[in-house]
């Protein structure tokens, strides 16, 4: 689940099934081809006992990902690492992201190409295990950490809606938006993928349109470095498997 290849089309990171009793981690693998990745096992020096998924990196190998291992004493879940020689520094919390309220969870997130932003959902869940509402939000780099933008400066204002938005991802140039959307008053709605476009990088992202090729349970994209191809994580016979498709 959760897949991200890397900017330079090298590694297909991921998660393990999300769900409990899986105990889910960060894994990838090496592209051979379009359709082939040879696994290499866990991400290490990233992974606990708690949940670490959604991984993401920009071109300079720094790692981002999800974890709840400090949920109850930080209410954040954003963390980040350097990942040099196949190898990943102890993870640190992403400062600046988070709402701090309980209640309130990002549980998704993808770093831009350049590290300078970083793409998350704000989703409150109160004291669910799901979320009553998820909509996107934009955080730049201020000094070791981000800060995120003020509403009126934030890209999303014709992407949120009363659906739940989560899973975001942008090409390198930041002006093309993948995102999943689900009806959150359909409880047997299922997730699609959608695509907005923006012309600069000052501007909002358009009015996210449903990609038709993708049928049936489908989330979490993330579009090769060419731009040709899109893959995401789709639910077929109660399993989760990786699957493509090209412009």
């Amino acid at each position: 689940m959760e897949p991200f290849l890397t900017r330079d089309g090298r590694y297909l990171l991921f998660n393990n099934r999300n769900e409990p009793p899986q105990n889910t981690n960060l894994h990838w693998a090496q592209r051979v081809d379009d359709l082939t990745f040879s696994y290499l096992g866990e991400i290490p020096g990233v992974n606990t006992e708690t949940l670490e998924g959604v991984p993401s990196m920009d071109t300079k190998g720094n790692l981002y990902f999800v974890s709840t291992r400090s949920y109850r004493e930080t209410l954040s879940t954003i963390y980040s690492a350097k990942v040099r020689n196949g190898l990943a520094s102890a993870p640190e919390l992403v400062a600046g992201v988070s709402r701090r309220s309980p209640g309130w969870v990002n549980f998704d997130a993808e770093i831009s190409a350049d590290g300078n932003t970083l793409y998350f959902v704000d989703g409150y869940f109160g004291s669910s295990n799901q979320p009553h509402s998820a909509i996107l939000v934009a955080a730049v780099r201020s000094g070791n950490g981000f800060r995120r933008l003020p509403d009126h400066a934030q890209p999303f204002a014709h992407v949120n809606s009363d659906w739940l938005q989560y899973a975001p991802s942008v090409s390198s140039d930041e002006l093309e938006l993948f995102l999943t959307r689900v009806k959150r008053i359909e409880p047997s709605a299922e997730p699609a993928i959608f695509r907005s476009m923006r012309r600069r990088v000052d501007e909002p992202f358009s009015v996210p349109q449903r990609i038709s090729a993708i049928q049936g349970f489908a989330e979490a994209p993330t579009l090769s470095p060419d731009r040709r191809s899109l893959y995401y994580h789709a639910r077929v016979d109660e399993r989760f498997r990786i699957q493509r498709v090209t412009r």
